[in-house]
């Protein structure tokens, strides 16, 4: 079905919690919070992701996408760990964890609209314009929604040390 191989299922089906949590997360808190139960989620579900790409993946672009995507996750998740409670260990944690979603959801969306419907899917071509305007829209999100979370930073910041 939709021409996935079974390690592509696992590997679609592994990644596919890191969405909604990943979802959650942002509309809650505006932004992943790593160290939480969902966190956890998140980190395991996006490592299944990111280390099976490397299995499946058949585009050099994949390899890259699934390195980065690793690196972001060190980032996000070691920032605390290595800074400790400092205020750039906030910002770090908040931008590479957006950044992971970000890299989560390009090849989501890019997937979805070249499989579906099975048989006849919405794409055939990577420079469709529905595709590359679903890709720039998400693009669009990404660097709208990292300016407010560092707004919101700055802000908390601010009151924190008032």
């Amino acid at each position: 079905m939709f021409g996935i191989s079974t390690l592509g299922w696992i590997h679609t089906i592994g990644s596919l919690p890191a969405i909604p949590v990943a979802l959650y997360m942002f509309v809650r808190h505006g932004r992943i919070v790593p160290h939480s139960p969902l966190g956890t989620v998140y980190l395991v579900s996006m490592l299944v992701g990111a280390v099976t790409v490397f299995l499946i993946a058949h585009a050099p672009v994949s390899y890259a996408l699934g390195t980065a995507t690793i690196l972001l996750l060190l980032a996000g998740y070691g920032a605390e760990r290595i800074l400790g409670r400092a205020r750039a260990a906030r910002y770090i944690e908040t931008i590479s964890l957006s950044l992971s979603a970000f890299l989560l959801m390009l090849p989501t969306i890019t997937e979805v609209l070249r499989r579906v419907p099975d048989g006849h899917p919405l794409v055939t071509d990577l420079k469709s314009p529905l595709l590359l305007g679903a890709q720039g829209g998400l693009l669009v999100f990404l660097l709208v929604g990292l300016a407010v979370q560092v707004v919101r930073l700055a802000r908390q910041a601010t009151i924190a040390g008032s």
